[in-house]
Protein backbone atom coordinates (compact mmCIF):
# COMPACT_ATOMS: atom_id res chain seq x y z
CA UNK A 1 0.00 0.00 0.00
CA UNK A 2 3.40 2.11 0.41
CA UNK A 3 4.09 2.00 -2.70
CA UNK A 4 0.89 3.48 -4.19
CA UNK A 5 1.45 6.75 -2.63
CA UNK A 6 5.00 6.55 -3.19
CA UNK A 7 5.94 9.92 -5.67
CA UNK A 8 8.77 10.13 -8.03
CA UNK A 9 12.12 10.78 -6.43
CA UNK A 10 13.31 13.07 -9.49
CA UNK A 11 10.84 14.18 -11.46
CA UNK A 12 11.65 15.59 -14.74
CA UNK A 13 10.85 19.53 -15.41
CA UNK A 14 8.66 20.78 -17.90
CA UNK A 15 9.32 23.85 -17.76
CA UNK A 16 11.59 26.53 -15.37
CA UNK A 17 10.73 28.30 -12.59
CA UNK A 18 9.58 32.19 -12.09
CA UNK A 19 12.89 32.66 -10.65
CA UNK A 20 15.01 31.08 -13.55
CA UNK A 21 12.67 33.13 -16.10
CA UNK A 22 13.73 36.38 -14.51
CA UNK A 23 17.31 35.53 -14.62
CA UNK A 24 16.71 35.26 -18.02
CA UNK A 25 14.51 37.78 -18.68
CA UNK A 26 17.45 40.08 -17.42
CA UNK A 27 19.99 38.00 -19.78
CA UNK A 28 18.03 38.67 -22.31
CA UNK A 29 17.50 42.17 -21.92
CA UNK A 30 20.57 43.18 -21.88
CA UNK A 31 21.59 41.45 -25.24
CA UNK A 32 18.64 43.74 -26.82
CA UNK A 33 19.87 46.66 -25.15
CA UNK A 34 23.45 45.86 -26.72
CA UNK A 35 22.19 44.56 -30.03
CA UNK A 36 19.94 47.76 -30.59
CA UNK A 37 23.04 50.17 -30.15
CA UNK A 38 24.66 47.97 -32.16
CA UNK A 39 22.21 48.54 -34.80
CA UNK A 40 21.44 52.09 -35.17
CA UNK A 41 25.44 52.62 -35.51
CA UNK A 42 25.40 50.15 -38.16
CA UNK A 43 22.19 52.31 -39.34
CA UNK A 44 24.48 55.31 -38.92
CA UNK A 45 27.08 54.10 -41.01
CA UNK A 46 24.44 53.71 -43.87
CA UNK A 47 22.93 56.78 -43.86
CA UNK A 48 27.00 58.18 -44.10
CA UNK A 49 27.63 56.18 -47.21
CA UNK A 50 24.17 56.99 -48.60
CA UNK A 51 24.30 60.66 -47.91
CA UNK A 52 25.45 61.84 -51.42
CA UNK A 53 29.05 62.60 -53.02
CA UNK A 54 30.09 64.64 -50.35
CA UNK A 55 29.75 61.81 -47.54
CA UNK A 56 31.27 59.28 -49.56
CA UNK A 57 34.77 57.82 -48.36
CA UNK A 58 37.51 59.97 -49.96
CA UNK A 59 39.51 57.66 -52.00
CA UNK A 60 37.15 54.66 -52.67
CA UNK A 61 35.97 54.19 -56.03
CA UNK A 62 32.04 53.34 -56.53
CA UNK A 63 32.10 49.98 -56.65
CA UNK A 64 34.24 49.93 -53.14
CA UNK A 65 31.88 52.58 -51.55
CA UNK A 66 28.89 50.19 -52.83
CA UNK A 67 30.32 46.60 -51.47
CA UNK A 68 30.67 48.55 -48.31
CA UNK A 69 27.21 49.52 -48.66
CA UNK A 70 25.78 46.07 -49.25
CA UNK A 71 28.02 44.78 -46.20
CA UNK A 72 26.43 47.12 -43.70
CA UNK A 73 23.12 46.43 -44.80
CA UNK A 74 23.81 42.93 -44.79
CA UNK A 75 24.68 43.25 -40.93
CA UNK A 76 21.80 45.42 -39.95
CA UNK A 77 19.43 43.03 -41.39
CA UNK A 78 21.28 39.99 -39.35
CA UNK A 79 20.90 42.03 -36.24
CA UNK A 80 17.84 42.93 -37.04
CA UNK A 81 16.83 39.18 -37.30
CA UNK A 82 19.24 38.77 -34.08
CA UNK A 83 16.65 41.35 -32.21
CA UNK A 84 13.73 39.93 -32.86
CA UNK A 85 14.74 36.14 -32.25
CA UNK A 86 15.29 37.88 -28.52
CA UNK A 87 12.00 39.53 -28.37
CA UNK A 88 10.01 36.20 -29.64
CA UNK A 89 12.86 34.61 -26.23
CA UNK A 90 10.80 37.35 -24.02
CA UNK A 91 7.30 36.02 -25.91
CA UNK A 92 8.16 33.04 -24.74
CA UNK A 93 8.98 33.41 -21.14
CA UNK A 94 6.23 35.59 -20.92
CA UNK A 95 4.11 32.54 -22.11
CA UNK A 96 6.24 29.99 -20.35
CA UNK A 97 7.17 28.44 -23.07
CA UNK A 98 10.77 29.46 -22.80
CA UNK A 99 13.65 27.24 -22.91
CA UNK A 100 11.53 24.15 -24.40
CA UNK A 101 13.22 22.61 -27.36
CA UNK A 102 10.98 22.43 -30.42
CA UNK A 103 12.07 18.77 -31.37
CA UNK A 104 12.46 16.82 -28.14
CA UNK A 105 9.97 18.86 -26.04
CA UNK A 106 12.68 18.65 -23.44
CA UNK A 107 14.36 21.63 -21.27
CA UNK A 108 17.26 23.01 -22.72
CA UNK A 109 19.98 23.31 -20.36
CA UNK A 110 19.90 26.09 -18.58
CA UNK A 111 24.16 26.80 -19.61
CA UNK A 112 23.12 26.61 -23.09
CA UNK A 113 20.47 29.60 -22.80
CA UNK A 114 22.27 31.68 -20.76
CA UNK A 115 25.50 31.59 -24.24
CA UNK A 116 22.27 31.92 -26.61
CA UNK A 117 19.78 32.85 -24.74
CA UNK A 118 17.26 32.87 -28.10
CA UNK A 119 17.88 29.22 -28.32
CA UNK A 120 14.98 26.96 -29.66
CA UNK A 121 16.20 24.00 -29.86
CA UNK A 122 18.66 21.50 -27.35
CA UNK A 123 22.24 20.48 -28.34
CA UNK A 124 20.64 16.89 -28.77
CA UNK A 125 18.26 17.73 -31.27
CA UNK A 126 20.95 20.13 -33.42
CA UNK A 127 22.80 17.25 -33.11
CA UNK A 128 20.47 14.82 -34.40
CA UNK A 129 19.36 17.21 -37.41
CA UNK A 130 22.81 17.78 -38.30
CA UNK A 131 23.28 14.19 -38.51
CA UNK A 132 19.85 13.65 -40.53
CA UNK A 133 20.22 16.76 -42.66
CA UNK A 134 17.04 17.77 -41.69
CA UNK A 135 15.31 20.99 -40.44
CA UNK A 136 13.90 21.66 -37.13
CA UNK A 137 9.76 22.57 -37.21
CA UNK A 138 8.90 25.99 -36.46
CA UNK A 139 6.84 27.33 -33.65
CA UNK A 140 3.34 27.88 -34.73
CA UNK A 141 1.50 29.19 -31.41
CA UNK A 142 4.21 30.03 -28.97
CA UNK A 143 4.46 34.05 -30.19
CA UNK A 144 0.63 34.89 -29.71
CA UNK A 145 -0.54 36.52 -27.01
Amino acid sequence: MAEKNKQPTNPEKTRYSDEEYQEFREIINKKLVSARKELGYLQEQIRNLSGGPDNKLSGLEDGTGTLEKEYLNQMAARQMKYIKNLENALIRIQNKAYGVCRVTKKLISKERLRVVPHATLSIDAKKQMSKDNTRAPRYRNYYRR
